[in-house]
């Protein structure tokens, strides 16, 4: 397991002991594309517990693009028969000769750095590596395919709502480098669409929030990991803005709980929102959270013209997740109790 703390420990028993048809995982193969991001480096742990606790036998495939890194994270996993890392950047081709019954597309730029010095790797990642996974699917037979999207393909509120539901779309300035991201994204949803219609693939479409947790990456360049790390170090929180965004965010361990809902429960060609209402919050309240959680204080300091690139327009981004919830979901706590957490398990690990 990634991290061997307590708390981290109890929130990938807590989630593999939820009441869902598991079952349906009984000896089947998951692929898994972005492995050792923060999303995929919790999921496979949650897995590899049903595996070490309830003999669940699924064939774990962890795919990425550093065996080095895939190493430091599932370093113990590498001996056991039901765990496999395949080395593979998914944009330049895809793991032949092995059946998988379920495939979830994790793999993705998902920071500003990355976008703006890496705009082309973050494009294609969502269409071709995308369209790698659904031929992938496709070879398969798969059961079903799991195209992990963002709240960014909402694109700008100009208040026409209060919260984005599935059926909303705001407005994406497309002639921007910051595009590349959100873009790709919704081109990788028609995609999916495209390959259901074609090829009878089974395909959900989970869109995430922001998100934290102590699998975030040490290059996120994001403001609420930047905040992070900064408590983790005991140092001021840097707000780079005025702080006045108002996003949805939502903790790693509920949002693989959410994809587990919706990998099981959801409905064919849906998308499904995933953020918790408990953590709205503006971004300068995310701040002082951070900053009283290390006993500092923010500071203000305007971003340079690299990461003014890779920064949002978005300035208020919340998501209606009333559709997941209808299938059993809910997030486990706010963000204050599970942003101390982070930054608990995160100096412990250090």
């Amino acid at each position: 397991m990634y991290f061997q703390n307590e708390l981290y420990v109890n929130d990938i028993q807590n989630i593999s002991k939820l009441s869902l048809p598991w079952e349906k995982l009984h000896n089947t193969s998951v692929l898994i594309t972005g492995a050792t991001g923060m999303i995929g480096t919790f999921l496979v742990d949650v897995l590899m517990e049903r595996n070490l606790k309830n003999g669940d036998g699924i064939r774990i495939y962890a795919l990425g693009r550093s065996e080095e890194r895939a190493k430091q994270r599932f370093g113990e996993y590498f001996d056991r028969d039901n765990f496999h890392f395949i080395s593979c950047d998914i944009n330049k081709g895809y793991p032949t000769g092995i059946h998988f019954d379920y495939l979830f597309h994790c793999a993705s730029n998902t920071h500003p750095n990355a976008y703006v010095t890496d705009p082309v790797g973050t494009i294609l990642t969502n269409v071709i590596g995308t369209k790698n996974v659904l031929d992938l699917a496709v070879e398969s037979h798969a059961r079903r395919v799991m195209f992990l999207s963002t709240v960014e393909v909402y694109g700008e509120n100009k208040g026409t709502v209060e919260r984005f539901r599935e059926s909303d779309f705001g407005y994406i300035d497309c002639n921007t480098l910051r595009a590349g991201y959100s873009e790709g994204k919704r081109t990788g949803e028609a995609l999916c669409q495209a390959y259901r219609k074609q090829y009878g693939l089974d395909v959900v479409i989970p869109r995430i929030c922001r998100v934290y947790g102590p699998t975030m990456l040490a290059s996120d360049s994001k403001a609420l990991a930047q905040f992070i790390k900064k408590a983790v170090a005991g140092e001021d929180i840097v707000l780079k803005s005025q702080g006045t965004q108002y996003f949805s965010y939502c903790y790693v361990g509920d949002v693989v709980s959410g994809l587990l809902y919706i990998l099981f429960y959801g409905q064919d060609g849906e998308a499904y929102n995933i953020a918790d209402e408990k953590s709205d919050i503006h971004l300068r309240d995310l701040a002082g959270l951070l900053a009283e959680c290390a006993g500092k204080k923010v500071v203000f300091d305007l971003p340079d013209a690299v990461e003014a690139q890779g920064f949002s327009k978005a300035t208020l981004a919340l998501l209606d997740s009333s559709k997941l919830k209808s299938l059993g979901w809910t997030a486990e706590a706010g963000i204050r109790e599970q942003a101390e957490k982070t930054v608990k398990i995160l100096k412990e690990g250090r």
